[in-house]
């Protein structure tokens, strides 16, 4: 629980960070630290433009998420790493209901951060990169009151046409976000397998919904 808690805390931060992509089309050349610097932005603007999202509406952030934010990760590749090895043993199924429930816990936990936004401003540092590269790491600061907020992206630059980048991580104050959730889910795994962790991820998603 207290794990949990941890990461619970961390949402509003990774909310800031993690959700600068919800926003329509982008360019299949720009560049990956160019994706965060103009999304990043418009995120802020439209959130600080919205009272329902900063009030957390659970079916208006929903909507945005489904249409503005899952084509721009790779969420298949987040849940598989998040799970850990258990996720090649999973039947296609166990797989979809996995990433069915993880994207409903990040979901709620969007909600609540909103409601925080509010004079927050997004800082790239410099960032080196090979041409040829297809995954790199984008790093930013979110600068507000209090000390400067670090946040890392890892990006992949996908092979389809006009895909551009996907972010598939990201770093928090030192802790990446996906490894810190396969370390709980890696608990429960162990414990009750993978239906046992579906289960658990199903009904937390059910009491959060009742808060």
């Amino acid at each position: 629980m207290a794990h949990y808690l941890f990461i619970k805390k961390l949402f509003f931060i990774v909310c800031l960070g993690f959700s600068v992509l919800f926003n329509f089309a982008w360019c299949a050349d720009e560049t990956p630290d160019g994706f965060i610097r103009r999304l990043s932005t418009d995120l802020l603007n439209s959130v600080r433009a919205d009272a329902a999202l900063r009030s957390g509406d659970i079916n208006k952030i929903s909507v945005l998420v489904d249409l503005r934010v899952m084509p721009h990760l790779n969420f298949q590749r987040m849940t598989a790493s998040a799970v850990g090895p258990a996720w090649r043993q999973a039947s296609p199924e166990q797989q979809k209901r996995l990433q069915e429930e993880f994207k409903l816990l990040l979901i709620r936990s969007y909600a609540g951060a909103m409601a925080q936004i509010k004079d927050q401003i997004i800082q790239l540092k410099p960032m080196r990169m090979n041409e040829q590269d297809t995954e790199v790491v984008v790093r930013t600061e979110i600068v507000g009151k209090g000390e400067p907020i670090q946040i890392d992206y890892r990006l992949e630059k996908t092979p389809s046409q006009g895909a551009g980048w996907k972010i598939y991580n990201l770093n928090i104050l030192g802790v990446w976000l996906v490894e810190t959730y396969r370390g709980q889910f890696t608990q429960e795994i162990n414990a009750k397998g993978v239906d046992g962790l579906i289960n658990t991820l199903t009904e937390r998603n059910k009491s959060n919904a009742r808060k």
